[in-house]
């Protein structure tokens, strides 16, 4: 059956709904879900209310703890320290990287790192934040399931380690590059089997290296089977992947171990019942009125999109676009058309808002 779409509004009541069910104040659930739903309104799926049923598998198994508030336990200079306790990555990121900005206001650069948190979403999300003031915003994070398999190796070891950037640019332009250290995040497989659709070759690989293409299959290699998983960005390519493994562990070291955060694949190993995740986040904000006057700034990163925007396209149909153009124009879509969910991702909805007592309002 095709997709049904839903408003942006109708969503952010569902999740919110959800959220406060499973316990979450009224104020830092509509915090958690307009930070998850802005990810559907920006066409990234795989990490907006599709990510309910993991969450709930998380809260039944007893490691996550959604009636804990975020906080700053720690100041030094230009720096922070936040402590997740154990919650939904989202309120503690956005306190992470709303406290980077402060800083970034009185020293030129902020940086906070979180610790003991849980998945956050999109790490775009928070770049974007840093845009509200004219600042520029760079986010990573940890994870703590083993998805990534290192180039060579027949295991996984690493989290798909997202990487987020944020520049403003002239009136309202931006340059926002949201992306996972994987060929592809894993929540994007899981959005190809709610559609039944077949991966590309070198996003999933089994034991052997394999390619696997079908997404049922696939997320039992990433989640359930000890081998096999992910491909590091650049694919099946020696090089190429070399790199993209080499930036997945950048990111561990600055999201994870900066942090005290667990390394997936110890952690995997080790984990007792009840556990939290323990995942790491890394925040940094930069001011660009530190080296000179922002609008000058924000109109010559306009003129270098515009200029790549302009450039003649090999396809007609298809311009030249920068990070960010995409997710603004499915934004924009998606603000007149409303946003389409599968019909397996709403049958799990369904059945999880009779489980949690909430109302399910996406009939």
């Amino acid at each position: 059956m095709p997709a049904k779409n839903f408003s942006y509004d109708l969503i952010l009541s569902q999740s919110t709904q959800v959220l406060e069910a499973w316990g979450m104040c009224p104020a830092l659930a509509a915090r958690t879900a307009r930070l998850m739903c802005e990810s559907d309104l920006l066409g990234v799926d795989s990490h907006g209310i599709s990510m309910l049923p993991t969450y709930e598998a998380k809260l039944q198994a007893g490691s996550l703890n959604l009636s804990v508030e975020p906080r700053v336990s720690r100041r030094f200079g230009a720096t922070a320290l936040v402590d997740g306790g154990a919650g939904l990555g989202h309120p503690a990121a956005e306190l992470g990287m709303r406290t980077a900005m402060e800083l970034a206001k009185e020293h030129g650069v902020g940086v906070a790192v979180v610790r003991n948190s849980h998945h956050f979403g999109a790490a775009g999300v928070y770049a974007r934040l840093a845009l509200e003031e004219g600042l520029m915003g760079l986010v990573c994070s940890s994870a703590a399931h083993p998805i990534l398999v290192p180039t060579g190796a027949r295991a996984p070891a690493l989290g798909t380690n997202p990487i987020a950037f944020a520049a403003p640019g002239a009136k309202g332009d931006a340059f926002i590059l949201d992306m996972a250290t994987t060929t592809v995040a894993a929540n994007k497989v899981k959005v190809y089997d709610y559609y039944g659709k077949p991966l590309p070759s070198g996003w999933v690989s089994d034991a052997d290296g394999n390619a696997v293409n079908d997404a049922a299959a696939a997320m039992d290699w990433i989640f359930r089977q000890a081998l096999g998983g992910l491909s590091p960005l650049g694919g099946t390519a020696e090089m190429s992947s070399h790199k993209g493994y080499g930036l997945a562990m950048m990111i561990q070291i600055l999201g994870g171990t900066l942090a005290a955060a667990s390394f997936p694949a110890v952690f995997h190993g080790s984990r007792k019942p009840g556990q939290p995740d323990n995942v790491g986040h890394f925040m940094l904000a930069l001011n660009p009125q530190a080296f000179r006057p922002l609008q000058e700034f924000e109109q010559d990163l306009s003129g270098n999109l515009n200029y790549l925007r302009s450039m003649d396209p090999v396809h007609t149909d298809a311009p030249v676009m920068v990070a960010g153009d995409p997710e603004a124009a499915k934004m924009a879509q998606r603000s007149r058309e409303g946003i389409p969910l599968s019909q397996a991702l709403l049958r799990q909805l369904k059945d999880l808002c009779e489980r949690a007592g909430a109302p399910f309002l996406l009939n």
